[in-house]
């Protein structure tokens, strides 16, 4: 714990804070923020919300144009629902297919309140446990909301001939994650994501089929259109000829993933980046709540120097696999050193620090503790591998139910584990340390999804999300389902009511000729920098100054340090950066540039977030405060709120604005995993 008395006076960070940015704007009465959450009891404001809502007539949809940026479950199930309804759809990913979207990679499962073990589940426990698992810093009204339409998930995706696993009698099976005490993890063989993408990927194509929906594959946004106040169109880049295209719709949807990647190396894909939510916020949208980026606790550790993504064990796994570090120091430095294998040490001599720490929850405690707890004793020690790695052992499950059991549970991800590592898991145990995974900071939305500009809207990860200061597993998949199928097609409707009367717009308004100009000059920048240095250098320094200052643990000093370093990056960029190639082409590395470029601007926000949040919350953990059992210490009287932040500039300060987060039926405390 950080000797608190050797940092008085720095605790104080409003001096720091004005040094980065402009807290006294934020007092004026143009920048208080409106979230539009309905009257009422928490348990009765959506269906309030519903029955009074603004429709849109059958008729009148047909001529109306809806452009959706993204193909994951958010964006696919956006499309192909709006496009049912009968919007005019203009559906646009990077990749060769919607089906490549990231989210085919979530391998776990997807949560649902439906209670079919029968174990005490319910939408009150799900809504309490996603507000709990998020460090009382959520929307009650958002998560009551999607533990609501939760249970329609499951039979939406079923409807859709998604291969659920099944008990014996022929029930859907269901298990539990992380920070969760009852089984409500609904999940499908080989990789949960990759089947419900499937889902909804073949409701998507239906309507392409029925020519509701327009699809555009390898098209990256590198700009949003306003026209009069209201986003009305996007600028593409057509990533296989270099083409710079436009498109005009009534209103915009981002749904295009998290920004996990600034740290580089994470379990995302190569692809995923930050540079629509930045397109956004240079735009006038809020950035909200950055500093809380996801660390996952079960991941291949790193093995050199030269990786670009790191892989992903499914949370799952810590249903039956136990987690231990050796507890006597010399056996893990003799195991660091190939003089004793795991095997090599009893029962006895195994710290289950989880477990130990955790009794209630043990193993299944949420992700931010457990990477937290990982990294503790890996900075004490008791690390494996390469010092960065502890156990996650399937002996005792083996023992206890047999190896058929567990290779029918596990058997995909103990396969890829051995095709990785080389080592068998049936043998011996995984190895596996916390990595950058999700991003529950995002687009400031308000309750109908809307960002701050209007006829903008953010879905799925790309919002500030539902999760407060951190993510249960298996809700992701769940948040971007019912963004994309049973929230937005509604609170869309509210906005699209009067936008009948407003004719198509042309791309050849002003407003289009002046957003192109933007993004063709800002390509010439770059591809005339001719220095020495690629995108993946550059990005890989970055990557390394937010792991080690932004990472899992924060202090004032580092963080003060990171925006620095984060300049002299930027600085660098700007001066030696050399991108091979043609920019009117395909052009991968003018691709990563962009998408750096991008990158800088958010790992300087998420880090002067991270600065102004004197607290320990969720997945932000400053080390000046914590309990002496080295548990987060939050501050409910001075940060309960959403940290949102108004762009004003080229390195100028942005304005810091506060959504008050108020609680009425959930008692908000401290959060309690041991029993």
């Amino acid at each position: 714990m950080a000797d608190l008395k050797n940092l008085e006076g720095m605790i104080d960070s409003t001096p720091i804070m004005k040094d980065y940015a402009d807290i006294e704007s934020s007092k004026l009465p143009e920048y208080q923020i409106d979230s539009k959450i309905p009257e009422g009891p928490v348990a009765e404001k959506w269906t309030n919300y519903k029955a009074h809502q603004k429709l849109v007539n059958p008729a009148n949809k047909r001529h109306l144009d809806v452009i959706v940026v993204g193909t994951g479950l958010a964006g696919a199930s956006a499309a192909s629902t709006l496009g049912e309804l009968g919007f005019n759809v203009y559906n646009f990913c990077i990749q060769d297919s919607p089906r490549r979207a990231h989210s085919i990679a979530a391998q776990g499962g997807i949560n649902a309140a439906k209670d079919y073990q029968n174990d005490g589940d319910s939408v009150y426990r799900l809504f309490y446990d996603t507000v709990k698992g998020g460090d009382f810093r959520s929307r009650e009204a958002n998560v009551y909301r999607l533990a609501e339409v939760s249970s329609n998930i499951i039979d939406q995706c079923v409807a859709q001939g998604v291969p659920f696993a099944r008990e014996y009698g022929g029930l859907l099976a269901n298990r539990s994650f992380g920070g969760a005490q009852v089984s409500r993890t609904f999940y499908a063989k080989g990789q949960t994501g990759q089947q419900l993408l499937l889902g909804a990927y073949s409701s998507l194509n239906r309507q392409i089929k029925r020519g509701t929906v327009k699809s555009f594959n390898r098209r990256e946004m590198l700009d949003i259109v306003i026209i009069d106040g209201r986003a009305r169109g996007v600028i593409m880049r057509n990533l296989l000829t270099g083409e710079i295209e436009r498109y005009a719709a009534h209103a915009v949807v981002l749904a295009t993933g998290g920004y996990g990647r600034a740290f580089f190396l994470s379990t995302n894909a190569m692809g995923c980046n930050g540079s629509a939510a930045i397109q956004a916020f240079r735009k006038g949208a809020y950035l909200a709540n950055l500093a809380f980026t996801q660390i996952h606790p079960t991941c291949i550790p790193v093995h050199g120097e030269d990786q670009s993504k790191l892989t992903l064990m499914s949370e799952s796994l810590r249903n039956d696999g136990r987690i231990w570090v050796p507890k006597k120091k010399e056996d893990a430095e003799a195991i660091r050193a190939g003089k004793k294998r795991p095997t090599d040490i009893p029962d006895e001599d195994r710290d289950f620090y989880l477990e130990r720490r955790y009794p209630a929850f043990g193993n299944l405690c949420p992700r931010d503790i457990a990477s937290r707890a990982a990294k503790e004793r890996c900075d004490a020690g008791y690390g494996v591998g390469t010092g960065n790695a502890v156990y996650l052992d399937f002996k005792y499950a083996i023992d206890r139910l047999g190896k058929d059991v567990v290779a029918d549970r596990y058997g995909n991800l103990f396969d890829m584990y051995k095709m990785i590592s080389d080592d068998d898991p049936y043998e011996t145990p995984m190895m596996i340390f916390p990595a950058s995974h999700y991003t529950m900071g995002g687009i400031w939305v308000d309750y109908e999804l809307q960002t701050s500009i209007k006829g903008l809207f953010a879905i799925g990860e790309c919002n500030f999300s539902d999760h407060g200061a951190n993510r249960l597993g298996a809700s992701a998949l769940m948040q971007g389902l019912a963004d994309g199928y049973f929230v937005l097609p509604y609170t869309m409707q509210n906005y699209l009511s009067d936008q009948i009367k407003v004719p198509r717009f042309s791309t050849s308004a002003p407003e289009f000729d002046e957003a192109e100009k933007g993004v063709r000059a800002r390509i010439a920048k770059l591809m005339a920098i001719k220095g020495k240095q690629s995108p993946d250098q550059l990005h890989k320094k970055l990557g390394h100054v937010m792991w080690n200052l932004v990472g899992m643990g924060r202090t004032l000093q580092s963080l003060v340090k990171a925006v620095d370093e984060i300049a002299k990056i930027k600085k660098e960029f700007y001066s030696d950066l050399r991108i091979v190639g043609k920019a009117d082409d395909l052009n991968t590395e003018l691709e990563k540039a962009l998408r750096l470029e991008d990158f800088l601007e958010i790992a300087r926000m998420m880090a002067i977030d991270a600065l102004h949040r004197n607290e320990s919350c969720g997945a932000h953990f400053r080390e000046e405060y914590q309990t002496p059992d080295g548990e987060a210490a939050r501050n409910d009287k001075d940060y309960m709120y959403v940290g949102c932040w108004k762009y004003t500039g080229e390195n100028e300060k942005p304005i810091l604005l506060k959504e008050p987060l108020n609680y009425e039926s959930i008692k908000v405390q401290t959060r309690n995993y041991k029993s």
